[in-house]
C-alpha cells in the first residue's frame, strides 16, 4: 500500500490492525504472527489488496505477456479461475502458480485446485468445475448449440437443507406470523443470490424440500398433528410463502 499511500499516519494504523489481538472467548487476548486478525473488518479489504499485488497484477502483466493466446481471470476474494486460450498456456501457468504465491508466503488449496478441459468446442469432453457456490459446465442448448450452464453446487444445496431443516427445529415454535416474517427473509437472500439465469431447477428443487421440511416441523410443534398437505397449502395462502425465482438475467 506504501506504493500508492504517502499518508505515513494512515501506513502506522494499517501496521497497528496486522497486529492487533484477537479476543477469545475465556478472555484471553491471542496475537498472531502472521496474516490480519481473522473476523477483523479491515480482513477482506487488506487481504484483497494483497491478493491483488500478488495475483492479479501478476497475471495482467507477466503471465499474459508470456501466452501465445488469449488469457481471463476472475478473482472474488481468495477464490479465482483462470482461463486460458491454448492449453500449453494454461499448464505452464497451473506449474508456476503455486511457487509465485510463496513468494507472498501463500499456499494453493491443493483440494481446490485443478486443471481441466473447457471449451464449447469440445464441449461432450469437457470438464465441470464449481466457483462460488455454483457448477459451471457445456451442455446443449435450445437452438441444438453448446451453452454454458449453471446450478447450484450439490455441496451447497445439500448444506443448505441441513441448514434449513436446523433453522426450522429451532424456531418452529415461533409465533406463525414472526416465523413466516423470518422464513421468507432467508428465502429471499438464497434465492437472491443462486437466481441465475439456468439455474430455475435447482430452485424449484430447493423449494420443493423446503416445503416437505418445513411441513414436518410443523407438525412437530405439538404432540397432536397439526396440518394435512391440504391445510398446510391454506396456511401457506394466509401468510405467503417466497417463491423461487431468477433474479439476475446473465
Amino acid at each position: 500500500m506504501a506504493r500508492r499511500i504517502d499518508d505515513k499516519a494512515f501506513l502506522r494504523l494499517i501496521r497497528k490492525w496486522l497486529k492487533a489481538g484477537i479476543l477469545e472467548p475465556d478472555g484471553r487476548v491471542n496475537h498472531p504472527e502472521e496474516g490480519s486478525p481473522q473476523g477483523g473488518s479491515v480482513s477482506p479489504i487488506l487481504a484483497n489488496i494483497y491478493l491483488h499485488h500478488a495475483l492479479d497484477l501478476w497475471v495482467e502483466e507477466t503471465v499474459k505477456a508470456h501466452c501465445q493466446g488469449a488469457v481471463y481471470l476472475c478473482r472474488y476474494a481468495d477464490d479465482f479461475v483462470c482461463a486460458f486460450e491454448r492449453q500449453a498456456d494454461a499448464e505452464r501457468f497451473y506449474r508456476v502458480l503455486g511457487k509465485r504465491l510463496e513468494t507472498f508466503s501463500l499456499e494453493v488449496a491443493a483440494e481446490k485446485t485443478n486443471l481441466i478441459r473447457f471449451s464449447p468446442h469440445e464441449w461432450k469432453a469437457s470438464g465441470a468445475f464449481e466457483f462460488l457456490g455454483f457448477e459451471f459446465r457445456w451442455g446443449m442448448g435450445r437452438w441444438r448449440k453448446p451453452v454454458l450452464k449453471r446450478r447450484t453446487a450439490r455441496k451447497k444445496y445439500r448444506a443448505a437443507l441441513t441448514n434449513f431443516q436446523a433453522w426450522c427445529r429451532q424456531h418452529c415454535r415461533l409465533p406463525k406470523a414472526i416465523l413466516f416474517a423470518k422464513l421468507n427473509a432467508k428465502l429471499r437472500g438464497y434465492y437472491q443470490y443462486y437466481g441465475l439465469r439456468g439455474n430455475f431447477d435447482s430452485l424449484d428443487d430447493f423449494d420443493d424440500q423446503m416445503r416437505r421440511i418445513l411441513f414436518r416441523m410443523l407438525n412437530r410443534r405439538s404432540q397432536r398433528r397439526s396440518y394435512n398437505w391440504a391445510g398446510f397449502a391454506e396456511l401457506l395462502k394466509v401468510f405467503g410463502l417466497e417463491r423461487p425465482r431468477i433474479c439476475h438475467d446473465f
